[in-house]
């Protein structure tokens, strides 16, 4: 480790202590935030640590929508994103507006929105979703037709699992997205004798090609887990240093170069530092957004 990586943590331990605070990671952050992090997890997994903690101070190493989440269940907290520029395309591939429109096209369908979607599209819906729980929950509804907001590689996923019929709203991850069929051919061909593992929010096809996929904490079990000893991994890059830390006798391999995405690459420890210090950006729900959103989100809950 750099000197000057050591004292940005020790600096971070310092503040962490001064505000009460505790920094969640998202499994795709850099390695040094990794490092830093109290907890490493999904984005959904993280805002239920957020919400059960006794820390006054909530740092979310992540992008805009996770914050928002971790702010809608712990109101009480302050809710710190160290990098305000950290998005997430798919997220705004929907807005209310056109949400609403959709709906009036659909009025008997279900609103199940993916917990990748601002805090104001959550409030829009009737319940909430996340990848690894996404086909329980659907397929746990009394209704016969859904409306499955954003991501239309999610909704395929969850389509081929279930009786309903799922109407996809048409917005996708644009790191998932990018990996093709070819990859994964490239992919069996460099490595016969590894396992495919990807994430569902990767186009039909490549989940298809591949022998297994799972949300981001279903990777990481199953690579704690499976006694193939050479994974090849569909999902955003940084995940393969935490299943590399937890599973130094099995051997990685990443499934496409392009799986990287801008956004979860913005934090920075020196960035990290700086909230703390500053207490900024802080991140909030508005009152009349919160109640619907929190409702979509505790429904999910009461059936996952």
């Amino acid at each position: 480790m750099s000197m000057a990586k050591q004292q940005l943590l020790e600096k971070v331990n310092e503040l962490k202590a001064r505000r009460n605070a505790v920094i969640l990671a998202h499994n795709y952050q850099i390695e040094e935030v990794q490092d830093a992090a109290d907890y490493i997890g999904d984005s959904f997994g993280l805002s239920r640590i957020a919400a059960e903690t006794t820390a006054d101070v909530i740092v979310f190493c992540g992008v805009h929508f996770m914050a928002e989440g971790a702010a809608l269940l712990a109101p009480d907290k302050i809710v710190l994103l160290p990098e305000i520029m950290a998005g997430c395309p798919m997220a705004d591939m929907v807005t209310v507006e056109a949400l609403r429109e959709k709906k009036k096209q659909h009025p008997g369908a279900t609103v199940v929105t993916y917990v990748n979607s601002s805090a104001a599209v959550k409030a829009e819906s009737d319940i909430c979703v996340t990848s690894a729980n996404a086909v329980k929950v659907v397929n746990a509804l009394v209704c016969e037709e859904l409306l499955f907001v954003p991501d239309k590689n999610l909704a395929s996923f969850v389509a081929d699992r279930t009786d309903k019929k799922v109407i996809a709203w048409e917005g996708y991850c644009v790191t998932h997205h990018r990996v093709s069929l070819h990859d994964v051919r490239m992919a069996r061909e460099a490595h016969p004798d590894a396992v495919i593992v990807v994430h569902p929010e990767c186009r039909p096809e490549v989940v298809k090609a591949s022998d297994h996929a799972f949300s981001t904490g279903g990777i990481l079990q199953f690579a704690r887990e499976t006694q193939h000893r050479k994974l090849i991994i569909g999902t955003e890059m940084g995940i393969m240093y935490r299943l590399r830390q937890e599973n130094p006798d099995k051997e990685f391999f990443l499934l496409s170069q392009g799986l990287i995405c801008p956004n979860m690459k913005y934090t920075t420890l020196e960035k990290v530092v700086r909230a703390l210090e500053t207490l900024q950006p802080q991140i909030t729900v508005p009152d009349n957004v919160r109640e619907g959103a929190r409702r979509a989100l505790l429904r999910m809950l009461e059936i996952a």
